[in-house]
């Protein structure tokens, strides 16, 4: 590298504007001229150790790259260049990995990858072709556009979010937790064994109660060992820490590619298929007889939420009958919620604002550790939004004045006034929400109210999002509480029989209830297919999520046998549903939803095309 060189690098430090991004690379003049002696590798080492410094300083106020040699089509070569070959560049490359390596110069291999993918391209087999020209230049202008663009998917090249102090301050408080539990446990350790001695000691009793006394120390110790002490706390923190680091690693670093999202009907429907199979397989019988008892309850959202992982992952929101059914699924839980909350208060259960607090901490508290997390905004997370806006309103609805619990004791029964109370509260509560739905600004002005407004806002501070949310399925809390009012009183005048394990309703008519829930599967199934765009079908929604719920509902416990029967499998998934929703944002999908996890790096099709924006990144 000739003095020109170093006056170049000279004059870029000195300069005070420099380009955006700069572009080096070197190895086949050298090759050619020494006729690849190992006496010119040293020289160029020398030579790229001499630079490193000035590339290191400049490589801070701006991007420079080195461009790793390409590979050779050595049959295509001229004669006097017979010289370059592939173990020769491969020589330099490495000098010039290890002489770079901890600079501020970014070493460029993913050109070598599209050069060695298209090499018969190459017309003199030594410079790149047309094919690999285009992609180098598409990988250089997604390094700098792609943060300025804000892809809506899981395209690379693009710099890391930057960590926010809310963020280290998070992680610093989760990851202390370990270090003063390891601080306490060697405390610990240390006063036992300074005292080992004394307490192999034994002590006499002076009133012959020495068989009692240790009796009284062990039950002492396990009533201490029921309860949870400090230790637990740090060790679930400490714990807690530990899965936040990898949803960190996994989410907002570039430790895993990040694909984007290409639906296909195979990759839909076959772990789809796999899915449901092994639900099937694992069923066992249940001692519950209800109707949705807990079991079926947690069968139900158990599969509901491996199908809208599945619908995630494979981008199927772009098909609309698929969207429309997984739309169902997300109205299936607000349905539950009110059915669930509903039938808790109505037994005389606890209606305090501690029972409140309760359910409002095991929904948010994930959440809310996400959102410092990750530096997302509390409505990035949906789902849980949500359900704790529609539990707050059901909750206020329901203590308000008159209380519509019937007394707690075992024999008693609901009085038509609490039926009666219940059906104004729905009233109401169906009518507010419908001024709220028809006045926009009315509602804008509600949800944008301080302190709050934070609750409801994405990060461009816009309402819009959760309008989008909250008006598709506006009414199915309303239609859970009134199948739960609706289920008591069939059941305390004795209209259906869920006590034992025989059918709900007998003969003919447990048919014709079954052939009508079947047909308000299919009717919604088919308004799917007819209706032609997403805000019709958007726009119809909230009238008829109940359609096919109530369906469903019915064909699954309407016949004794398969009321007593449950999925243990989806069991277990329903046990976690509203954690593994949450998380599937970053441990499964990516770019904040847009993408996919990939553990490898991409390559170039069959075709010669990317399968996404910028498939290989430097």
């Amino acid at each position: 590298m000739d003095q020109e060189v170093d006056k170049l690098f000279d004059k870029l430090k000195r300069s005070k504007s420099l380009p955006k991004l700069i572009v080096m690379g070197s190895a086949t003049h050298a090759i050619k001229a020494s006729n690849g002696s190992a006496t010119a590798l040293e020289e160029y080492k020398r030579n790229l150790t001499s630079l490193s410094t000035a590339m290191h300083k400049i490589g801070k106020r701006t991007r420079l790259l080195w461009m790793l040699q390409d590979p050779v089509a050595h049959e295509k070569l001229n004669p006097d260049r017979a010289a370059i070959t592939n173990d020769q560049l491969d020589l330099y490359n490495m000098a010039a990995m290890e002489v770079l390596y901890g600079t501020n110069v970014r070493l460029w291999s993913s050109s070598r990858l599209v050069a060695q993918g298209s090499i018969s391209d190459s017309s003199d087999g030594l410079h790149a072709g047309v094919l690999a020209v285009k992609y180098d230049t598409q990988i250089l202008m997604n390094l700098y556009c792609n943060d300025h663009l804000n892809f809506d998917d899981g395209t690379c090249c693009n710099s890391r979010e930057a960590v926010t102090m809310t963020q280290i301050a998070t992680f610093a408080a989760l990851c202390s937790c370990p270090i003063i539990l390891i601080a306490v446990a060697v405390k610990q350790w240390l006063c036992v064994s300074h005292h080992v001695g004394a307490l192999n000691t034994p002590t006499p009793s002076s009133n012959g109660s020495s068989s009692s006394q240790p009796l009284m120390a062990e039950a002492k110790a396990a009533k201490k060992k029921q309860q949870p002490s400090s230790q637990d706390f740090l060790m679930a923190l400490g714990k807690l820490g530990l899965i936040m680091g990898y949803f960190f690693l996994c989410d907002r670093t570039s430790l895993f590619m990040k694909e984007n999202k290409y639906f296909s009907q195979l990759n839909f429907w076959l772990p789809l298929g796999y899915v449901f199979a092994l639900g099937l397989f694992f069923t066992e019988d249940t001692s519950q007889t209800r109707l949705l008892h807990r079991d079926m309850t947690d069968e139900w959202k158990g599969w509901m939420q491996l199908v809208i992982l599945i619908y995630h992952m494979t981008g199927a929101s772009q098909k609309l009958p698929i969207y429309m059914h997984i739309r169902v699924l997300v109205s299936a839980y607000v349905f539950l919620t009110g059915y669930g909350h509903f039938s808790y208060y109505w037994n005389g259960r606890d209606m305090g604002i501690v029972r409140y607090c309760q359910v409002m901490f095991r929904l948010n508290f994930l959440v809310v550790i996400l959102c410092l997390v990750m530096n997302r905004p509390y409505q990035f997370y949906y789902f849980v939004p949500l359900i704790s806006f529609w539990y707050t309103v059901m909750h206020l609805t329901l203590v308000l004045p008159p209380r519509i619990t019937r007394p707690a004791h075992a024999n008693s029964e609901a009085s038509p006034f609490n039926y009666l109370y219940s059906i104004i509260k729905f009233v109401g509560l169906g009518g507010f929400i419908t001024v709220l739905y028809l006045s926009e600004v009315f509602f804008e002005k509600i949800f944008v109210m301080r302190p709050w407004k934070a609750l409801f806002v994405t990060t461009d501070d816009d309402i819009h999002e959760w309008w989008f949310r909250w008006q598709l399925d506006r009414y199915s809390l309303l239609y859970g509480m009134v199948f739960a009012l609706l289920y008591f009183a069939l059941t305390q005048y004795s209209l259906i029989d869920d006590k034992s394990g025989s059918n709900l309703l007998g003969g003919r008519l447990a048919l014709a209830v079954s052939f009508v829930a079947t047909i308000f599967i299919v009717s919604y199934s088919s308004m799917t297919f007819i209706c032609s765009t997403k805000p019709d079908c958007n726009e119809i929604h909230p009238f008829v999520a109940w359609v096919p719920i109530t369906g469903y509902i019915i064909l699954r416990n309407m016949i004794g046998i398969l009321r007593t029967r449950y999925s243990s499998f989806f069991a277990w998934f329903g046990r976690i549903s509203l954690e593994l929703f949450v998380c599937q944002y970053h441990i499964w999908l990516a770019a904040d939803t847009h993408g996919v996890l990939s553990k490898t790096h991409l390559t170039l099709e069959n075709d010669g095309h990317f399968p996404c924006k910028c498939a290989i990144c430097l």
